[in-house]
C-alpha cells in the first residue's frame, strides 16, 4: 500500500530576511510605497519637466524598472514580478503628471481655471476610464496579434536580468553619473549667465542621446530652414516681423504628423488585420492564472468610470454633453489605433489623437477654445494611460506576471498621478512666471528658449485656429499635411526596395548615402517636426546629444570588430535600451529635472516665507 506525501512547500526565495514575504500584505505596500512615493514622484518630475521644456517626455518605465529591480532584487528571480508592478504604478504616475501642460494651455488660453478639486477628479476620471478602454483591447493587441511593444519588451529584458549583478550595477553606475551631471547642469544652466545665455539644456542634450542622430538631424535640418523661410514667411504675412518660426512651423510640422500618421494607420490596419486572420489559425492554449481577468468586471469599470467621467464633464465642469460624448467616444478608436502603433512602432501620437479631435469637434460646430481643449485633454490622457496600459501588459505577459494585481497598481497610480499633475503645474508655473506667458502671442518673453512649451505651443495654436478665422493657418496645415504624406510614402517606398537596402549595406560610401537620405533628404516628418515645434537653439542641442551618441555607439560597434568575443555565458547580455548612451543620456533628463524642481520648490517657499 503506498502512500501520497502532500508537496513540500516553495522555498523562500528572499535573499534579504528582512524583506516580507511575497504576496504578504506588507510585501505589497512596501511595493506600492516605493513606486508611488519614490519611483513615481522621480518619473513624474521628469515627465512635467520635460513638457514644460521641450514638448514631449521619455516614458520612466526603463528607469522604474532599473531602480525598482534594486529593491526586488532581494527576492531573487521572483522579485521580476514586483518591479514589474512597480514601473507599471511608477509610469502611471508620470505618464499623468506630464499633463500638466493641459493647465498651462488654459492659462495661455486666458481661460477660468477651475478649482483645484475639480480639475484633479476630471482628470483622475480620464485616466480610470482610459485605463479600463486599454485593459479592454489588451486580449487583441497584446494575448492574439502579439505586437511586440518595443519599450515593453526591453523592460521584461532588463527584469528578467535582477538575477546578474553584473547588468544592475552597471546600469545603475551609468543612471546616477548622468543624473549628477544632469543636476549640476541643470543648475548652472538657470543661475550661470554665460551657460543661460547659450540656451544649453541637459535635458534636451540628454533626449538627444536616448534617441540618435537619425531622429534629432531631421529637426535640426528642419529648424535651420525654418530661419531662412524667414524673412519670405514674413513678406506673404504668415508671420511678423521677429516673431519666431515656430509661431506658423508648428502647423506645418502638426500637418506633417497627421499626413505620416495617415499612412501608418492604413498600413497598421491592414497589418492588423493580416496578424488577426493569422490569429484564428493558432491553437490557443488554456488560460494560465496569470492572464485570467474577469470580462464581467472588466465592463463594470469601464462602465463605472464613463458615467463619472460624463458626470463630472457636464455636471462639475458645465462641459455641453453632445462635445464630452463624442470625445468619450473617440477614446474608443483611438486607444486601439494608438495602442497597435505603438505595438509595431513604438510610437504613441497622442498629441495627433488630441489635435484631431478638436478638428472634429469644430466639424460639427464647436467653437469655444474652453470646451475644445477639455475635451480634446479628454483624448490626450485616455490615450497615453490606455496605450500605456497596454504596453505594460505586453511586459506582464512576457514575464508572466498576475494580470489584475498589475491593473490595481495601475489604478492606484493615476490616483497619485492625477494629484501630481495639479501639484506640478502649480509649482513649476509658480516658480517660474514665464511658464504663464503666452509665447504663441508674446515673442519677446524673457527666459522663453529654456521653456519652449511644444506641446502647449501645439494645443493652443490648434485651439486658436478653429476660433479665429486664419486662412493661412489651415493652409499651412494642408500644405505640411502633403508633405507629410509624400515624404512618408516614399520612405515607405524606400524601406520595401529591397535593392537600394542591399546597396546601402554594402560600403561606408552607401551607408553614408543611405543616411544622408534618411536624416536629410527624406527625414521621418515625426522626427523633422520637432524643428517646427521648438527654437533653433533648442533643435541644435537636440542634435548634438544625438550625433554624441550615435558617433559613440560608432566607435564602440568598431572596436567590438576587432576584439576577441568572449566565451559564450560570460558577459552579460545587455538590452539595447541600456546601452551606455541611452542609461547616461536618461540620467541627463532626470538630473535636470530634478535642479527644476529644486529651485521650483526654492523659490515658492522664498516666496512664502520671504
Amino acid at each position: 500500500m503506498s502512500t501520497t506525501s502532500a508537496p513540500p512547500p516553495p522555498a523562500d526565495p528572499r535573499k534579504w530576511m528582512w524583506l516580507p514575504r511575497i504576496n504578504t500584505p506588507g510585501y505589497y505596500l512596501l511595493l506600492a510605497a516605493l513606486a508611488m512615493f519614490i519611483l513615481g514622484p522621480l518619473g513624474g518630475v521628469t515627465a512635467a519637466y520635460m513638457n514644460f521644456s521641450l514638448g514631449f517626455f521619455v516614458g520612466g518605465q526603463v528607469l522604474a524598472g532599473i531602480l525598482g529591480s534594486t529593491v526586488t532584487y532581494g527576492y531573487g528571480v521572483e522579485g521580476k514580478h514586483g518591479a514589474n508592478y512597480m514601473q507599471t504604478m511608477a509610469a502611471s504616475v508620470a505618464g499623468m503628471a506630464g499633463m500638466c501642460v493641459l493647465i498651462q494651455a488654459m492659462v495661455w488660453l486666458g481661460l477660468p481655471q477651475p478649482p483645484t478639486w475639480q480639475l484633479i477628479l476630471f482628470f483622475l476620471c480620464i485616466g480610470m476610464y482610459g485605463c479600463g478602454v486599454g485593459m479592454l483591447y489588451t486580449p487583441i493587441v497584446v494575448d492574439k496579434m502579439q505586437l511586440t511593444f518595443p519599450s515593453g519588451f526591453a523592460v521584461a529584458n532588463i527584469l528578467r536580468a535582477l538575477t546578474d549583478k553584473r547588468i544592475l550595477a552597471q546600469s545603475v553606475s551609468k543612471l546616477g553619473t548622468g543624473t549628477l551631471v544632469g543636476l549640476i547642469g541643470g543648475l548652472a544652466g538657470m543661475k550661470v549667465p554665460a551657460i543661460e545665455a547659450v540656451g544649453m539644456s541637459t535635458s534636451t542634450l540628454g533626449a538627444g542621446m536616448v534617441v540618435g542622430a537619425r531622429i534629432t538631424i531631421p529637426a535640426v535640418v528642419i529648424g535651420a530652414v525654418g530661419e531662412m523661410l524667414k524673412p519670405y514667411l514674413v513678406s506673404i504675412g504668415w508671420l511678423d516681423e521677429g516673431a519666431p518660426f515656430r509661431k506658423i512651423g508648428f502647423i506645418l510640422a502638426l500637418g506633417t504628423i497627421m499626413g505620416a500618421a495617415a499612412v501608418d494607420i492604413v498600413l497598421i490596419l491592414m497589418k492588423a488585420a493580416q496578424t488577426w486572420g493569422e490569429s484564428k489559425t493558432r491553437v490557443v492554449a488554456p488560460e494560465d492564472d496569470w492572464s485570467r481577468t474577469s470580462n464581467a468586471r472588466l465592463f463594470a469599470w469601464i462602465a463605472f468610470w464613463a458615467v463619472e467621467l460624463f458626470f463630472v464633464a457636464t455636471r462639475i465642469l458645465a462641459l455641453p454633453p453632445l462635445y464630452v460624448g463624442i470625445a468619450m467616444g473617440l477614446v474608443l478608436l483611438f486607444v486601439l489605433i494608438n495602442g497597435i502603433s505603438t505595438g509595431i512602432s513604438d510610437s504613441n501620437p497622442i498629441s495627433s489623437a488630441f489635435v484631431v479631435s478638436v478638428f472634429i469637434l469644430a466639424a460639427i460646430g464647436l467653437k469655444d477654445a474652453g470646451v475644445a481643449l477639455m475635451c480634446g485633454a479628454i483624448l490626450l490622457v485616455a490615450c497615453s494611460i490606455g496605450v500605456d496600459m497596454q504596453q505594460d501588459r505586453s511586459t506582464g505577459w512576457r514575464l508572466k506576471t498576475n494580470r489584475t494585481i498589475q491593473f490595481r497598481f495601475q489604478a492606484i497610480g493615476i490616483v497619485m498621478g492625477a494629484v501630481m499633475t495639479v501639484a506640478f503645474a502649480h509649482v513649476f508655473m509658480e516658480a517660474y512666471p514665464v511658464l504663464r506667458e503666452n509665447t504663441f502671442v508674446n515673442k519677446d518673453v524673457p527666459g522663453a528658449d529654456k521653456w519652449q512649451s511644444a506641446m502647449t505651443y501645439k494645443f493652443v495654436g490648434a485651439i486658436k485656429g478653429i476660433t479665429e478665422s486664419k486662412p493661412h493657418v489651415m493652409k499651412a496645415l494642408w500644405i505640411g499635411l502633403a508633405i507629410g504624406l509624400t515624404v512618408e510614402i516614399l520612405r515607405k517606398l524606400l524601406k520595401a526596395w529591397k535593392e537600394y537596402q542591399d546597396w546601402i549595406k554594402s560600403g561606408k560610401l552607401a551607408y553614408g548615402v543611405g543616411f544622408v537620405v534618411d536624416a536629410v533628404v527624406l527625414p521621418s516628418p515625426y522626427a523633422s517636426s520637432f524643428g517646427g515645434f521648438v527654437e533653433f537653439t533648442t533643435s541644435l542641442w537636440f542634435g548634438v546629444g544625438g550625433v554624441m551618441a550615435s558617433y559613440a555607439e560608432t566607435i564602440k560597434n568598431e572596436a567590438l570588430k576587432d576584439a576577441p568575443k568572449a566565451p559564450a555565458g560570460t558577459a552579460p547580455d545587455i538590452p539595447e535600451d541600456m546601452s551606455t548612451t541611452s542609461l547616461v543620456g536618461g540620467g541627463l533628463i532626470a538630473g535636470d529635472s530634478i535642479a527644476a524642481l529644486s529651485i521650483g520648490v526654492y523659490g515658492l517657499l522664498s516666496q512664502v516665507f520671504g
